[in-house]
């Protein structure tokens, strides 16, 4: 079922008016955190450059801003608010996970002195990985206390499912948690972690807009308008990174409009790629770094001898610099997006 042209055009405002405030901000953000000494290094540049660390806060202030405009516009012009608590739900999520990103962002900048043999060390401070899981359960709480999604789900070989309660008590906080440490794993490579996840907003947003899942698809294109704007500034080389504030705000976004739309086993299937990256990571214990060990010819070798990440896997297929890498995975998530939402499709 198509949704209404009425509803489009104002989707499109909403998405138009994300992306301006986000590419405003973002200088703005950029100087600040400069200013402010909030800098981290690109290693994957020979000059090692210092660039702005937390960008993610203005992603989350483009995207409210986009979903704010749809709420008023909505509720003053048409007197239609039905759909208010679970946006502000929605919104609450991401704005929850990417504060828990602020406070990793924060706490990884702080260094802690110390000595070993006899020589002064420095310990870049951060949330421990067990504590990153733990904190993002209660970005669920919003869509758990809202009663967000439908609890019957189609299984296979079973059919359709009643889960009832368990639905949001148990399956919507572990889509939250799943997908906002997930999506923070691919990443460490300028434009990588914002190309990726535009990718998937635009996928996850068309299939909505395609069943009429109106609230999921505005979620879903107005984040895509933010990173697109985000994206100008942190492609190779990047001006500003995104730090952990926005991936665990945008990981935790996919889970809701995963949930909002009713699309759980299309998001599952979109996914894919972040699961192999965690099951990558695993086997190094979730030690393993995604940076490449920089060349004389400004190409990346991969750091270890064995494969922990998808980024692993394209720098041994060939000498490519970083813009490379970046672009070949971002091929390959939207390759692997089209083929599922083609299968849906038809």
């Amino acid at each position: 079922m198509r949704v209404g042209k009425m509803f489009v055009n104002l989707m499109l405002m909403c998405a138009l008016f994300s992306f301006t405030i986000t590419y405003l901000l973002v200088p703005k953000l950029k100087t600040f955190l400069e200013d402010a000494g909030l800098v981290g290094i690109d290693i994957h540049k020979k000059a090692k450059p210092k660039i702005a660390e937390m960008g993610g806060p203005v992603v989350l202030i483009g995207i409210m801003a986009g979903i704010f405009l749809f709420i008023w516009i909505n509720t003053f012009f048409y007197g239609n608010n039905a759909n208010i608590v679970t946006l502000f739900a929605a919104v609450t999520t991401f704005l929850i996970a990417g504060l828990i990103g602020i406070f990793d962002d924060l706490g990884s900048l702080i260094k802690k002195q110390g000595k070993r043999d006899g020589l002064e060390t420095f310990k870049r401070m951060g949330l421990k990985q067990w504590e990153k899981p733990l904190l993002t359960v209660g970005a669920a709480i919003p869509l758990m206390a809202v009663m967000a999604g439908v609890s019957t789900i189609a299984i296979p070989i079973l059919g359709d499912v009643n889960l009832g309660m368990l639905y949001p008590l148990l399956l919507v906080p572990i889509a939250v948690v799943g997908a906002s440490n997930a999506l923070n794993m691919l990443a460490g490579h300028n434009g990588l972690e914002a190309g990726t996840a535009s990718v998937l907003m635009f996928f996850l947003g068309l299939f909505s807009y395609m069943n009429g899942r109106t609230e999921a698809a505005l979620l879903a294109f107005v984040t895509l308008a933010a990173l697109l704007a985000f994206l100008r500034f942190n492609w190779c080389p990047a001006k500003i990174f995104p730090g952990d504030s926005m991936t665990y705000a945008i990981g935790a976004m996919v889970a809701t409009i995963a949930v909002i739309g009713n699309i759980e086993k299309f998001a599952l299937l979109m996914f894919a790629p972040w699961f192999l990256e965690f099951l990558l990571k695993l086997r190094s214990r979730l030690k393993a770094q995604n940076f490449g060990i920089l060349q004389p010819d400004g190409t990346l070798k991969a750091p270890y001898e064995k494969v922990y990440s998808i980024t692993h896997i394209v720098m041994k297929l060939g000498r490519f610099k970083e813009w490379q890498v970046s672009t070949i995975i971002i091929g390959l998530i939207g390759l692997w997006s089209t083929i599922v939402f083609v299968i849906y499709v038809i």
